[in-house]
């Protein structure tokens, strides 16, 4: 308990600490570092224009499906096979993973379009708004403050890998789905505090590999996205239930 009341202690001190002047605070982050950074969130934005096209593209053809995932998995394990000095390789290959995964989502995308193009909209705005606020919280933060988190985040991960299991196995339910939903977005959103310290990390040891980094980054997005657009789905269905209600 003791533990407990310490951590929270010193959270609500360096929260009392925060000024508009420490919101601007980069100097723990050297330059070397700040560089590597604008190369990661790049390389992000291009691997998510990637994925847009491919969710296109599946709308277009319909090519989203189990081969695209596994094209996806392949390009990546790919990626992460291929030396950092084959540069141009990865990235393609980076983009590539893009490209699939954004035709494995195409048909979430895809309903959500017929459903209400808005809540598409709304969805990938808040998935933005969000990433780039738990992002600027890990630079602001310490360094390493959150990296003890990665433990706690892997066991959950495991915990929504086993319900899966055991779902496709056993039957599913409907509750168990809201608590992988909403259990899963907690967790890929921590995800993205620890992986964002952890590049910060590695940048100062010298590993400056920011392919590596944005693949990272990218899969904790789409992660959160996925599940923020089926969360609002969800909600916009049940409102149209009600609405088909009342007027009968």
């Amino acid at each position: 308990m003791d533990a407990f009341a310490s951590f929270f202690d010193s959270q609500s001190a360096s929260r009392n600490r925060w000024t508009y002047d420490s919101l601007k605070n980069f100097r723990q982050i050297s330059p070397v570092v700040q560089t590597h950074l604008k190369q990661v969130y790049l390389t992000l934005c291009c691997a998510l224009v990637a994925s847009a096209a491919g969710a296109y593209l599946h709308i277009l053809w319909n090519i989203g499906g189990l081969l695209t995932t596994f094209a996806c998995l392949g390009c990546m394990a790919w990626l992460l096979s291929t030396p950092p000095y084959e540069e141009q390789k990865r990235v393609a290959l980076l983009m590539a993973a893009g490209l699939f995964e954004g035709a494995s989502i195409g048909p979430l995308i895809d309903l959500a379009i017929e459903i209400d193009p808005s809540v598409l909209i709304t969805a990938f705005v808040g998935t933005s708004v969000a990433f780039g606020c738990f992002s600027a919280a890990a630079m602001l933060a310490r360094r390493r403050e959150y990296l003890y988190l990665g433990g706690l985040l892997s066991s959950g991960l495991s915990i929504l890998l086993w319900l899966q299991f055991a779902s496709s196995i056993f039957g599913g339910s409907a509750a168990i789905f809201k608590f992988e939903l909403y259990f899963g977005l907690l967790v890929f959103v921590g995800y993205v505090v620890v992986d964002t310290q952890d590049i910060i990390e590695k940048a100062h040891l010298g590993d400056l590999d920011y392919v590596k980094h944005a693949l990272n980054l990218f899969t904790d997005f789409i992660a959160v996205f996925v599940r923020i657009l089926i969360v609002m789905l969800k909600n916009s269905a049940e409102k149209e239930e009600r609405k088909k209600k009342r007027r009968n």
